[in-house]
């Protein structure tokens, strides 16, 4: 029997002994790279290029919030990190700057 012999032989399932230490580690190596590159950077790209967007704003531009609300910046407030939104001419709310979630075409 091959099967058998294999196991006699110490080949086969449950067979006891360590791999190679530096072929374990290079797996983790290569595990946190892949892990690296397809969600650390992108997420931090992200927040970069949001960062970037909130610092730009300036009265009157249009934006949507993250909640999918329109409105027109009517005023910014950097230390108090709030923009009040003109929604229309009667309405004027207030919201956090990071609830800003992208600039749109007027």
């Amino acid at each position: 029997m091959i099967f058998g012999d294999l196991i006699l032989m110490g080949g086969g399932p449950g067979a006891e002994g360590g791999g190679n230490p530096v072929l374990m580690i290079g797996w983790f190596v290569l595990l946190f790279l892949l892990f690296y590159l397809m969600l650390i950077r992108p997420q931090q790209k992200r927040q970069k290029k949001h960062a970037q967007l909130l610092s730009e704003l300036k009265k009157g531009d249009r934006v949507v919030t993250t909640s999918g609300m329109f409105g027109t910046i009517f005023a910014i407030s950097d230390e108090d990190n709030k923009v009040v939104l003109k929604i229309n001419d009667q309405t004027k709310l207030e919201f956090l700057k990071s609830a800003i979630s992208e600039r749109v075409e007027s």
